[in-house]
């Protein structure tokens, strides 16, 4: 095939092979970049064709492989919505409850007051009848107790727990001895 030839071939089939490729699902810009594409890809190759009828037909299947390498080749990501979803369960919440749970009841009522349900230092020592210098000491007494338990590791806890246990036992046995001599 000669280069008059195939130039007019390129000038009756472009179009051509732009139309076959968005019958085949490109957008119409797609279609365009890959049917030049194509074309240019069988003016490179154009002494493999072997039957000159034939070059949109050819053209067509090159403009198609085109479009199926690049499928290939790029990665299919879909973007994904952001789905606002609330925890299931409240981890703070739990905490806080924790936390109240083992503070001595006015600290509880101060703590509650002042940080979840937003009263001021004035309307808390209203509501109880304490001055307001009681309420901020209290309040602050009760920051520092929680902080205190919060640092400690449950090691520490445990082992406390522990000497206090062998202290009462240790005492107990002493008591139990004497008991059980006297009764000798």
């Amino acid at each position: 095939m000669t280069t008059e030839e195939y130039g007019k071939a390129y000038q009756k089939g472009f179009n051509l092979t732009v139309r076959f490729l968005v019958s085949r699902g490109l957008s119409y810009d797609a279609a365009l970049d890959t049917a030049q594409a194509a074309w240019a890809k069988g003016w490179e190759r154009r002494e493999q064709l072997r039957d000159p009828n034939l070059v949109l037909t050819w053209t067509n299947s090159i403009a198609l492989n085109i479009h199926r390498t690049f499928l290939r080749r790029e990665p299919q990501t879909q973007t994904l919505p952001e789905l606002q979803a609330p925890p299931r369960m409240n981890v703070a919440a739990i905490d806080v409850k924790r936390i109240l749970n083992e503070c001595k009841p006015n600290d509880r009522v101060v703590l509650e007051g002042h940080y979840i349900e937003g009263y001021k230092v004035q309307e808390i020592a209203r509501q109880h009848g304490w001055s307001e210098t009681a309420v901020r000491i209290r309040l602050l007494r009760a920051r520092r107790s929680v902080e205190r338990r919060l640092s400690r590791p449950k090691h520490a806890r445990l082992r406390s727990l522990a000497e206090k246990t062998k202290k009462a036992l240790a005492g107990a046995l002493e008591v139990s001895a004497l008991e059980s001599a006297k009764v000798a």
